[in-house]
């Protein structure tokens, strides 16, 4: 028995509804699928937002057989079988890869050569951004398109044609609800409609209410995403308000986000906004990351809440993170060639070891003087300002006494 959400899946581009920021008329994408000449790619968003029904236009779109493969079960004899089939290379087929974040790395490395020659169309989608789970190497082959959740005009036309195909009614009320309490999620519509209409062909709001009995993401509107609650979250903490870092995490948890997306964005904001500020801060969310990982929900949500008054409440500095892009924009863009002073390099007589010398000794670390770091006087960082200027100090007034 096939779910309304899989009859009425979009067959062609015109019939796709929503991501128009990524496959409007006029957008560059849209226009490779037309020309049927597309490269290798990665969806990834909130569930129910098209990311599969794309993938099977496009193949339709290309004339390509379609494959559907999941990264959790993912078998390297069963995309060589594919693959296989298509020596003659009259035509390649798409293969789609769901939960691709979930990839190992060695499992990467064997898409790499049919991605480089073309001997099939990879896609790849995920409800996490896959851009810190996917090789260099594999990036660099393809192109990330983040899909965002179905609008709620969208999402009434999706409304429209189902209940033209179910050939049935319904009231102002109902069809709120349907819409909103779906939270941008055009399959969790579909479903809750399908589902309701087998109970009462009339669609009543009390049926709706009783098989969905809390909208998906309470107090979410469909315009709003798991991206942008994070984003708000990760503001409220930088700006030190407790309460609204709270309630956004709140949203989050009603929402059952993903525990691994929260805490690793926690373990990002400790080292990037607070940092040496207060170093415990990221120890903090490190174990929050670990024992969240254990605990699982709904106890998980205490230890959540315990990390983000914590970091809410820490001084904040960024000093380490604005010091490292720094250096790597040094690097990247050329902006200066510095060669590794000699003595530096191996066992070498002309090196210098401080702990040979109290604890310190003036020596060139680089040939030619860089400013990249420039620590706060902020919480502990203070103290590691301090630190440095004694270590140097004590080493300058003992060469005064020891010239006198």
């Amino acid at each position: 028995m096939r779910d309304l959400a899989n009859l009425l899946r979009p067959k062609t581009l015109e019939e796709f509804v929503g991501q128009k920021h990524i496959i409007g008329k006029d957008k560059p994408l849209y226009k490779l699928i037309k020309n049927k000449d597309i490269p290798h790619m990665f969806f990834y968003g909130a569930p129910g937002t098209g990311k599969t029904s794309l993938a099977k236009i496009i193949a339709t779109e290309l004339g390509s057989d379609f494959y559907s493969l999941n990264a959790t079960t993912f078998k390297v004899d069963e995309l060589r079988k594919i693959i296989s089939r298509y020596k003659n290379g009259l035509l390649i087929p798409l293969i789609f890869i769901d939960e691709v974040h979930r990839l190992s790395k060695n499992q990467q490395e064997i898409l790499l050569p049919i991605m480089e020659n073309y001997e099939a169309i990879i896609i790849g989608a995920s409800t996490e951004n896959p851009f810190f789970s996917l090789t260099n190497a594999i990036r660099s082959r393809s192109f990330l398109f983040e899909f965002k959740q179905i609008e709620e005009d969208e999402l009434n036309l999706l409304l429209q044609r189902a209940l033209k195909y179910l050939n049935t009614n319904i009231d102002q009320k109902s069809k709120e609800y349907l819409i909103k309490s779906s939270n941008g999620d055009a399959r969790a519509m579909l479903t809750l409609l399908d589902f309701a209409f087998k109970v009462d062909k009339t669609l009543p709001l009390e049926v709706l209410k009783n098989l969905r009995q809390k909208a998906l993401v309470e107090g979410l509107n469909s315009k709003e995403s798991h991206y942008n609650i994070i984003s708000a979250l990760i503001k409220s903490l930088r700006g030190s308000d407790v309460d609204a870092a709270l309630f956004y995490l709140a949203k989050l948890i009603v929402g059952r986000e993903d525990l691994g997306f929260i805490t690793r964005r926690l373990v990002i904001f400790a080292s990037e906004d607070i940092g040496n500020a207060n170093p415990n801060a990221l120890n903090m969310a490190l174990n929050c990351l670990k024992a969240c990982k254990e605990i699982g929900y709904p106890e998980a949500k205490i230890i959540l809440a315990q990390c983000v008054v914590y970091l809410a409440s820490s001084p904040k500095s960024n000093s380490s993170y604005k010091a490292i892009n720094k250096a790597i924009d040094l690097i990247e863009n050329a902006k200066i060639k510095e060669e590794i002073p000699y003595y530096l390099i191996g066992k070498n007589k002309d090196y210098l070891n401080p702990h040979e010398f109290g604890g310190y000794v003036k020596q060139k670390y680089l040939k030619n003087p860089l400013k990249i770091y420039e620590g706060s006087n902020i919480g502990f960082e203070k103290t590691l300002n301090e630190w440095l200027e004694k270590i140097v100090s004590k080493h300058l007034k003992k060469n005064l006494k020891e010239k006198k």
